[in-house]
């Protein structure tokens, strides 16, 4: 266990870390009212803060443990840190990466001369194959975070803020397994306790606020894939004592506000970070701080493959409060999409109208309006309800978001008792087929939508008709697939004929 500064003043990061800038952000500053500075970890070598704690954990094996070689399991910034580690200390490193790591992140690995072994379809398959050749090999196991020299490594961050910005009062810190929010605030609450260390995590995710909350470390049943860097079900037993000692609280944040704030932060820098490195300019963005405040936000990483632009571009708006997304019942008549632009939308801009024939007497329609502000938003949706327009405000609706807003069709018209599930599936070729094969033809596919999302993990939407739904769901189980259902979800009730907006 890490009980001292000492380690951390010991660290060695500097033979391959930078020392990262601490810049200001004058537009997250103008937005939140106090001084807000970004710590640049997405500027090391590898793009990311975690060459800081590989490199002071492989810098002390022993040299029989060099002798041996490094094991190390992980599908993203630890495998390019222990990766390019290994090679300046002339280590022979093996990478355990799941099938569905992105080719763009294997081939990173690959060139800073580590050897990848791709296993599984997740990140614990490929935990559990390391650890395996751990056993057989004798190799050394790196932990991402739960090592008391990873936690110092990364707390180095903690020691460079304090140099940087001396009167800094509040620190925002990503959190995943929690090794970089226990390196930061051991070393800062142990100097200057009156600093506010604040973790951040996503909401979808929030394995440390969640133990803090219990007492005790727990283990989440799902986590969300959309930030995948800090996707982690149980916090380390390390990082957990120490959070527990001298982390002030941890916030979440939504996938939404997540995507505003890697907006916020190419605006103020002109860089992309990756999902998890924007949460703790997240955090910033949804904190009430005073004016005096002087602010750290921790830009952790850009490992982000181009891919997912699109969808973080799509989300921006809403999390910005600068869209409304909803569903609407209009008339199914001539001139009823005219009336509903002039009495509703009037000068706003419409950002997307879907729509199909669905019956003869109304249309159920799919509607995203920005709008200037929370209160301007909240005017569009009264001029609905004062209009005599039925709708539900899916703004803050993830299925609308990922799956509502890109299908076409309403109710299915004759349809049996049809149910919906979001099941998550592996990134990789044959996943859908195997998945269907593993279901059976017992049901009839009644709603289909999936969208690559460059991600090792994505999801469908996916509806069946079945009477028995919990046969249905036995053999949803079997499959072995992570699903939720979301018959009721708000934005369902386009598509099951036995609801309404």
């Amino acid at each position: 266990m890490i009980e001292s500064i000492k380690q951390i003043l010991l660290a060695r990061v500097y033979d391959v870390a930078i020392e990262s800038p601490l810049v200001e952000a004058p537009k997250l500053s103008a937005v939140t009212g106090a001084r807000v500075f970004l710590k640049r970890e997405d500027l090391q070598p590898v793009h990311s803060f975690k060459l800081r704690g590989a490199y002071n954990r492989v810098s002390h094996l022993t040299p029989e443990e060099r002798e041996r070689g490094i094991i190390a399991a992980s599908a993203g910034n630890h495998a390019q840190g222990v990766a390019l580690s290994a090679v300046r200390l002339g280590v022979r490193a093996t990478i355990v990466m799941p099938r569905t790591t992105p080719s763009i992140k294997v081939d990173a690995v690959r060139g800073h001369g580590a050897e990848v072994v791709l296993v599984g379809d997740s990140f614990s398959d490929a935990y559990g194959h390391a650890r395996s050749i751990e056993q057989e090999t004798g190799a050394t196991f790196i932990h991402p975070f739960d090592d008391p020299m990873v936690i110092a490594g990364q707390g180095t961050i903690g020691r460079e803020i304090l140099e940087q910005l001396p009167d800094v009062t509040h620190i925002f810190v990503p959190v995943g397994g929690g090794g970089l929010l226990a390196g930061i605030a051991l070393y800062v609450k142990r100097l200057r306790p009156e600093v506010e260390v604040i973790g951040v995590e996503p909401a979808d995710s929030n394995v440390m606020q969640a133990s803090l909350a219990a007492g005790e470390r727990v283990t989440l049943d799902h986590v969300g894939i959309f930030a995948d860097g800090v996707a982690v079900k149980k916090a380390g037993e390390h990082t957990f004592e120490i959070a527990r000692k001298y982390v002030d609280r941890v916030v979440t944040v939504s996938t939404d506000e997540i995507c505003a704030a890697i907006k916020a932060v190419f605006e103020d820098t002109r860089s992309i970070v990756e999902p998890a490195g924007a949460l703790a300019a997240a955090g910033v963005l949804q904190a009430e701080l005073p004016e005096t405040a002087q602010v750290a936000a921790i830009c952790s990483g850009a490992n982000m493959t181009f891919e997912r632009l699109q969808q973080v571009a799509e989300r921006t708006l809403i999390g910005s409060g600068k869209e409304v997304l909803a569903a609407i019942i209009m008339p199914e008549e001539p001139g009823a999409l005219q009336r509903f632009c002039t009495d509703i939308v009037g000068d706003h801009s419409i950002n997307e109208f879907n729509y199909r024939l669905s019956n003869r007497r109304e249309a159920r329609v799919l509607v995203g309006i920005s709008v200037a502000s929370a209160d301007d938003r909240d005017a569009f949706l009264t001029r609905l309800q004062d209009c005599g327009y039925r709708h539900t405000d899916l703004s803050d609706d993830d299925i609308a978001k990922e799956h509502v807003r890109h299908m076409i069709g309403g109710p299915a018209p004759g349809a049996g008792e049809e149910h919906l599930y979001q099941i998550n599936f592996p990134e990789r070729p044959g996943a859908l087929g195997d998945f269907l094969g593993t279901l059976g033809t017992g049901w009839n596919i009644s709603a289909f939508h999936y969208r690559n999302q460059a991600s090792d993990t994505g999801n469908v939407l996916i509806g069946f008709e079945a009477a028995d739904r919990e046969v249905l769901e036995k053999r949803l189980d079997e499959a072995g697939y992570e699903w939720t259902s979301v018959d009721d979800d708000p934005a369902m009730r386009l598509f099951l004929a036995s609801k309404d907006v």
